[in-house]
C-alpha cells in the first residue's frame, strides 16, 4: 500500500512541475495553489481508496477465518459423528457379547438343573431302598428284641427271689448295725456330754477374769479420757452380759451338736475338723471380730489417739463377742476372733475399706478375706 502511495506522489509531483514550467510567471502562484488543492484533493481520494481496500482486505480476511472455521467444525462434527458411530458399533458388540453369555450362562444353568434334578431322584431311589432295608431290619430286631424280652423277664424273676433273699439277710444284718450305733453314740454323747460341760466351766470362769479386768481397762481409758473407746468399751460389756443371761437359760439341742465332721481348716501347719455348725461358729467369729475392730478402730480415730494399737482394746483381748460355749473351743473361736479384729481395726482407723465394707452402720468383712483366713474345705 505505502508503494503505490508513493508512486503516485511521485506521478502527481511530476505533473505540477510540468503546468508550472508551461504557466507564466503571474499566473505561477495561482496556479501553484490550485495544484496543492487538487493535490490535497488526490491524498484524500487516495486515503479513502487505501481505507476501502484495508477494508475489503479485512473483510476478505474475516471472511476466510469463518470459512476456515466453519471447515474445523464441520471436520470436529464428522468426528464426533465417526467416533459416536464407533462408541454405537463397540456398544452394539459388547451387547452381543454379553447377550451370548447370558445364553451359554442359561444354557449351562439348564444342565446344571437337569443335571441336579437327575442326582435328587437318584438320591431320592437311593433312600427309599434304604428305608426298605431299614423297615426290614426293624422288624427283624423287634422279633430278636421280643425274644431277649422273655429271656430277661425269666432272669428278672430268678433276679427278684435271689433279691428276696438278699434283702431278708441285709435287713438282720442291719438290724445288728443299729444296734451297735446305738451303743457306739450312746458313748459318743456322753463323751461329747462331758466336752461340752468342761467348755462351759472354762468360758464361765475365763467371762469372770474377764469382768475384772474390764473394770481396770475402764479406768484407764477414763484417765486417758478417750471417752469415744470408753462408750464402745461399754456396748461391747452390755453385750457379753446379755450374752451371758442367754447362755444360762439357753437348751442346746444335741441333735444338731453331735453331727459327723465334714469341713478340714488349717492353721499354724495343723489341720482341724468340725461339722457344718462348727463351721459356721469360726466363719461368725471372723465377722464378728472384723465389726468389733471396725467399731474400735473408729472410737481411737474420733479420740485422736494416735497409738493405733489393736491389741491393746478389750475386745480384742476378750475376743469372746458372739461365743455360745459350743462347736468349737475358745481358744480357737479367740483365735479367729482377733484376726478379724485386726483386718477391721485398720479399716476402721485409717478410714478404708481394704478388708471389707462399711453399709448401713453394719461392717462385715469381705468374703474372699474371710476364706483366705479360715481355709474351708469340704470332705
Amino acid at each position: 500500500m505505502k508503494v503505490n502511495y508513493f508512486k503516485r506522489l511521485a506521478i502527481s509531483s511530476v505533473i505540477g512541475i510540468v503546468s508550472l514550467a508551461a504557466s507564466g510567471g503571474a499566473a505561477y502562484a495561482q496556479g501553484r495553489g490550485q495544484e496543492r488543492r487538487q493535490q490535497r484533493q488526490q491524498e484524500r481520494q487516495e486515503r479513502q481508496q487505501e481505507r476501502s481496500s484495508e477494508r475489503s482486505q479485512q473483510q476478505s480476511a474475516r471472511q476466510a477465518e469463518q470459512e476456515q472455521r466453519r471447515a474445523e467444525q464441520q471436520q470436529r462434527q464428522q468426528a464426533q459423528q465417526a467416533e459416536w458411530q464407533q462408541r454405537q458399533q463397540q456398544r452394539q458388540a459388547e451387547q452381543q457379547q454379553q447377550q451370548a453369555e447370558r445364553q451359554q450362562r442359561m444354557e449351562q444353568q439348564r444342565a446344571a438343573q437337569q443335571q441336579q434334578r437327575q442326582q435328587q431322584i437318584e438320591q431320592q431311589r437311593a433312600i427309599q431302598q434304604r428305608q426298605i432295608e431299614q423297615q426290614q431290619r426293624a422288624s427283624q430286631q423287634q422279633q430278636r428284641e421280643i425274644q431277649r424280652q422273655q429271656v430277661y423277664q425269666q432272669r428278672q424273676q430268678r433276679q427278684i427271689e435271689q433279691q428276696q433273699v438278699i434283702q431278708q439277710r441285709q435287713q438282720q444284718i442291719q438290724q445288728r448295725q443299729i444296734q451297735q450305733q446305738r451303743n457306739v453314740t450312746d458313748r459318743q454323747r456322753a463323751i461329747w456330754q462331758q466336752q461340752r460341760e468342761q467348755r462351759a466351766l472354762v468360758y464361765r470362769q475365763q467371762m469372770e477374769q474377764q469382768q475384772r479386768y474390764a473394770i481396770q481397762r475402764q479406768q484407764a481409758l477414763e484417765r486417758q479420757r478417750r471417752m469415744a473407746q470408753w462408750r464402745y468399751q461399754q456396748q461391747y460389756l452390755e453385750y457379753m452380759r446379755q450374752q451371758q443371761l442367754r447362755l444360762q437359760q439357753q437348751r442346746y439341742n444335741d441333735q444338731y451338736y453331735y453331727s459327723a465332721p465334714n469341713y478340714r481348716y488349717s492353721r499354724s501347719g495343723r489341720y482341724y475338723e468340725t461339722n457344718q455348725y462348727g463351721a459356721e461358729m469360726l466363719r461368725q467369729a471372723i465377722n464378728y471380730g472384723y465389726e468389733q475392730g471396725f467399731q474400735a478402730g473408729q472410737a481411737d480415730r474420733q479420740d485422736g489417739w494416735r497409738d493405733g494399737n489393736y491389741q491393746d482394746s478389750y475386745a480384742y483381748q476378750d475376743a469372746s463377742y458372739g461365743y455360745n460355749g459350743y462347736y468349737v473351743d475358745s481358744d480357737e473361736y479367740r483365735y479367729y476372733f482377733r484376726e478379724g479384729f485386726r483386718r477391721g481395726y485398720e479399716d476402721g482407723y485409717y478410714g478404708r475399706s481394704q478388708y471389707g465394707r462399711y453399709s448401713n452402720g453394719t461392717a462385715n468383712i469381705l468374703t474372699t478375706i474371710l476364706q483366705q483366713i479360715l481355709n474351708l474345705q469340704l470332705f
